[in-house]
């Protein structure tokens, strides 16, 4: 297939390309090919002839969006909504990656696809504008919830052992009352090449199996590297930014593994990333 992909220089698009490139014809839109607030892209989209189109891209700083959620909701609300009438023109088949953070954070199970969304942020706000952009104007569309993500440049990983390396004396502090999924990206851009060979559109959480909070991740990240840090564990409320992340939104991958797509423990997939990390010398 002839498959468009936003955001083909992000982390995720990049492990997208790399899962796609030996059996499609892709055409890839970085951001200097695409200004998603500009309603242009919806002319950009319909010329690369694509019958599907990966919609990766997005404002995906949290506490920039939180500074100007105008911006957030351009880009990610009105943008997506410029993408889906692009393939609605070109009959092409979307998938969109939403967040997490669509959710209030306020449940005591993993979300579901299907249960109520309440963002508490601009950041999900803005994602969630989308969503419902990409269900209103186009029937043939994949929403796909990602969640703490991880497998590029710049990620919660590759921040903590930054840190570890140039630790100060008491040691590390992260949060221990945000919960969520780690989800590592090549694994995301499998369970896409699966999704799209197939008509079952909807809704879809693609996250590895597990759930933790942002202190457990750091601790196991330190563990597996073999890096002898302190850390401690601190709550939200004492850690100063500009947005206010849901405090608990891990997500239950149900519609997938009804079709077979699953996805192996974020550890292993943790274990997965350092191995890479390690050939390409960022790790002793």
């Amino acid at each position: 297939m002839r498959i468009a992909i936003t955001g083909a220089h992000g982390q995720l698009g990049q492990a997208v390309m790399a899962a796609l490139a030996d059996q499609h014809d892709l055409a890839p839109l970085g951001h200097g090919q695409l200004e998603l607030a500009d309603p242009a892209t919806a002319d950009q989209i319909a010329a690369t002839g694509a019958e599907v189109v990966i919609h990766a891209a997005a404002y995906t700083n949290v506490d920039g969006c939180a500074r100007d959620p105008l911006l957030a909701y351009r880009v990610n609300g009105l943008g997506t909504r410029y993408v889906a009438l692009g393939c609605r023109r070109i009959n092409a088949a979307l998938v969109y990656i939403s967040t997490n953070e669509v959710f209030a954070g306020d449940g005591r199970r993993p979300y579901f696809e299907d249960d109520p969304t309440g963002p508490i942020n601009p950041y999900g706000q803005s994602k969630l504008a989308g969503e419902q952009a990409v269900r209103e104007l186009w029937p043939r569309h994949f929403i796909v919830r990602v969640a703490w993500l991880f497998g590029g440049e710049r990620n919660f990983v590759r921040t903590v052992l930054r840190l570890a390396a140039n630790s100060p004396a008491g040691g590390l502090r992260m949060v221990a009352d945000e919960i969520g999924s780690p989800t590592y990206a090549p694994d995301v851009a499998a369970g896409l090449a699966r999704l799209i060979t197939t008509d079952y559109y909807g809704t879809y959480h693609f996250v590895n199996d597990g759930m933790c909070s942002r202190y457990e991740f750091a601790a196991e990240i330190l563990r597996r590297a073999g890096i002898d840090t302190p850390l401690h564990p601190i709550r939200l409320r004492d850690f100063q930014r500009d947005s206010t992340p849901p405090p608990y939104t891990p997500l239950a991958n149900v519609a997938g593994a009804a079709l077979g797509i699953t996805f192996r423990p974020w550890q292993e997939a943790l274990e997965a990333y350092l191995a890479r990390l390690r050939r390409e010398a960022s790790l002793p």
